[in-house]
């Protein structure tokens, strides 16, 4: 039965090995935790105002290429007063590169978005893995809080090591 009980002087040492360990992680280890969830926060706010960033230029972008649309609109119809041959193409060469300019940034503008994307998605997975193994952590703790749940696990622990000499 002793081996199931333990004595005043293994409570001692136990708490005090584990109040040691507690302090030199309260100095040394949480202050590092939460300066690098600090850091990973600052980025995630930078990545998403860079994404805010990206959207008001793809914003700007469109206008400008409504703009350029508008202003090629106005030269066909200067161009069809003076000469309707040469109106018809300088409106369709003004509207490919229109267009092709507008493809280029926007497509450009929509990768840079999909890249910010991504890196802030990748950060939200690393964080919530992060916090589901800090989750798994303090439920076993809680677990093994209760008396029952000790005397259990030791129970099935020396279980499971007799097994195992009795197959060597």
């Amino acid at each position: 039965m002793s081996l199931l009980t333990p004595d005043f002087g293994l409570l001692f040492w136990m708490t005090l090995s584990f109040g040691f360990v507690f302090g030199l992680l309260a100095k040394f280890g949480f202050p590092v935790i939460t300066r690098m969830v600090d850091e990973r926060k600052e980025y995630i706010r930078r990545s998403l105002d860079a994404a805010d960033e990206a959207n008001r230029r793809l914003e700007d972008i469109r206008q400008q290429s409504e703009a350029i649309l508008l202003e090629a609109q106005d030269r066909q119809s200067e161009i069809l007063k003076k000469a309707t041959d040469d109106g018809n193409r300088i409106v369709n060469i003004a509207r490919e590169q229109a267009a092709a300019e507008m493809k280029k940034q926007l497509s450009e503008a929509a990768s840079r978005i999909e890249a910010e994307k991504q890196k802030a998605l990748v950060d939200i997975r690393r964080q919530a893995a992060l916090l589901s193994v800090d989750i798994a952590e303090k439920i076993l703790r809680r677990e093994l809080e209760r008396n029952e749940s000790q005397q259990a696990l030791v129970e099935r622990l020396l279980e499971e090591m007799e097994s195992e000499t009795a197959k060597n």
